[in-house]
C-alpha cells in the first residue's frame, strides 16, 4: 500500500488526525439530532439556525478580539438558540406560518452577520484573517483544542439524547400527547433546540453556515430509508455521519486542493442517494419491484377471476376457454393475456389445452372463487355500511379485492353475517 495511504489510515500525522477526528465528531453529533429535526419536518430550522449563528461569530470576535474557538462557539449558542426562539414566537404569536418565519429569521439574522463580518474586515484588525471562513467551513484549518471541543460538544449531544431518549421520541412524533399525558412539552421543546443548535454550532467551523444543514439532516434522511424504528435509525444516522467525515476528509488528503467541508456534504449526499436507489423497504429499487410484483399479482387474478366468472355462466368451471372467450368478460390486451396465462401455468393455477385453450386446475378454480368472493363481499359491505349505490360499487370493490387480507375476509364475513349473494344478486362462493 501506498505509504502516504497508510499514513492516513493509521492516523499518524497529528494534523490528518485532528481534521480526521474533527469531521467524524461534526458527522456523529448532527446526525443523530438530525433525526428528530427530520421527524418533526423541521428540517429547513436547521438551515435557519446554520444562518443564525453568523452574528454570534462576529459578535464574539469583537468581544473578545481573537479566534477563540470556546469564545466564538458561546457567541454562535447565543444567537442560534436566540434565532430559534424568535421562529417560534413569531409563529405562536402572529398569523405568520412557519417556513415564511424561517425565511425572516434566516435572512435577518444571516444580513446582521454578514454586516459585522463587513465591519470587522474593514476594522483593521490583525486577527480578522480567516474569520470570513465560517460561511463556508474549512476543516483542515482545525486545531487540536477544536477537535477537543468538538468532541465535548459531541459527547454531550450523545448523553442528552441518550437519558432523554423516551421524552425526545414522543415529542417528536405526537407533541399533543406528550403534553396530554403530563410530559414538559414545553421544556421538551427548547431541549431539542438547544441540541440542534448546539449540533450546528460543531460543525460550522468544518463545513461552514452554507452547508451545515445538509449535516443535520442528510444523514438523517438516509438512514430514514432503511429502518422503521428511531433508535436503529440514530445509529445508522451517526454511521452515515462518520463516513461522510471520514470520506470528505480522505478525499481532501488525497488531492489537497479540493476542500474538506464540502467533500464531506458530498460524501453525504452519495450516501443519500444510495440509500434512496438501493434501500430494502423504502428505496426506489425495492419499491418498483413491489410495484411491478403487485401488478403481476392484479393482472393473475383478474384472470382467474374472469374465468371463475365464465365457469359460473356456464356451470363448469374448469371447462376450456379460448383467449377471444376470456376477452369477451374482460378486455385484458392478448400480449398482456398470453403472458398472465403462461405465468398462471406455471404456478399450477391453469393448464393449458389444445388449440391456444385454456382452463382452471382445482388450485385455479380456489383462488378465482376467493378473489370473487372478496370482491361480492367488498360490494355488500359498501352498499350496507357505506350506502353506496349498487351500480357505483363495483369499480371500489375492483381495486380492494387484491389487498384485502385473510383476517379482513373473516372480519367482513362476521360483519354481513355470510350472506348468499351481492347486491346484484349474484351467489357468494364461500369455501
Amino acid at each position: 500500500m501506498n505509504p502516504e495511504l497508510l499514513d492516513f489510515f493509521l492516523l499518524r500525522d497529528s494534523s490528518i488526525r485532528t481534521v480526521v477526528l474533527g469531521s467524524i465528531l461534526l458527522g456523529v453529533g448532527s446526525a443523530a439530532i438530525g433525526c428528530f429535526a427530520l421527524l418533526r419536518k423541521r428540517a429547513l430550522v436547521g438551515d435557519a439556525v446554520a444562518h443564525a449563528v453568523l452574528p454570534g461569530v462576529a459578535l464574539a470576535f469583537m468581544i473578545v478580539g481573537t479566534k477563540d474557538p470556546l469564545a466564538l462557539m458561546i457567541g454562535a449558542i447565543v444567537t442560534g438558540w436566540f434565532s430559534m426562539v424568535s421562529m417560534d414566537y413569531i409563529v405562536r404569536k402572529s398569523r405568520i406560518r412557519e417556513d415564511a418565519a424561517i425565511g425572516l429569521t434566516l435572512s435577518v439574522f444571516f444580513g446582521l452577520g454578514i454586516l459585522l463580518l463587513t465591519h470587522i474586515q474593514h476594522s483593521g484588525s490583525a486577527n480578522q484573517t480567516g474569520l470570513d471562513k465560517f460561511l463556508f467551513g474549512q476543516a483542515a484549518s482545525l486545531l487540536t483544542k477544536d477537535v477537543v471541543i468538538f468532541g465535548s460538544v459531541s459527547l454531550l449531544l450523545l448523553l442528552i439524547i441518550l437519558f432523554s431518549f423516551k421524552e425526545l421520541k414522543l415529542i417528536s412524533f405526537d407533541p399533543d400527547f406528550t403534553k396530554a399525558i403530563g410530559f414538559p412539552a414545553r421544556f421538551l421543546e427548547l431541549l431539542m433546540t438547544t441540541l440542534l443548535v448546539l449540533a450546528v454550532v460543531v460543525g460550522i467551523q468544518a463545513v461552514g453556515v452554507v452547508l451545515m444543514a445538509a449535516m443535520l439532516i442528510t444523514p438523517a434522511a438516509a438512514a430514514r430509508y432503511w429502518t422503521e424504528r428511531l433508535g436503529v435509525m440514530i445509529l445508522l444516522s451517526s454511521l452515515f455521519g462518520i463516513v461522510s467525515g471520514y470520506g470528505g476528509a480522505f478525499i481532501s488528503y488525497l488531492e489537497p486542493k479540493m476542500p474538506t467541508g464540502p467533500w464531506i456534504v458530498v460524501v453525504a449526499s452519495l450516501t443519500f442517494f444510495f440509500s434512496l436507489l438501493v434501500a430494502p423497504g423504502r428505496g426506489v429499487i425495492a419499491r418498483a419491484l413491489r410495484r411491478r410484483q403487485n401488478v403481476r399479482v392484479t393482472l393473475a387474478e383478474n384472470i382467474l377471476k374472469t374465468m371463475h366468472r365464465i365457469g359460473e355462466v356456464d356451470g363448469n368451471l374448469q371447462g376450456e376457454r379460448s383467449l377471444k372467450e376470456i376477452q369477451e368478460y374482460r378486455m385484458i390486451p392478448l400480449a398482456t393475456l398470453r403472458r398472465g396465462l403462461a405465468r398462471l401455468v406455471s404456478d399450477r393455477y391453469v393448464q393449458e389445452r389444445v388449440g391456444d385453450r385454456w382452463s382452471l386446475t382445482p388450485e385455479g378454480i380456489a383462488r378465482g372463487a376467493r378473489i370473487t368472493r372478496l370482491h361480492r363481499l367488498w360490494e355488500v359491505y359498501l352498499t350496507e355500511y357505506v350506502r353506496i349505490a349498487p351500480d357505483h360499487v363495483h369499480d371500489d370493490a375492483e381495486s380492494i379485492e387484491h389487498v384485502l387480507t385473510p383476517e379482513l375476509e373473516r372480519e367482513l364475513e362476521g360483519l354481513l353475517n355470510r350472506p348468499e349473494s351481492d347486491p346484484h344478486q349474484q351467489v357468494i362462493p364461500y369455501r
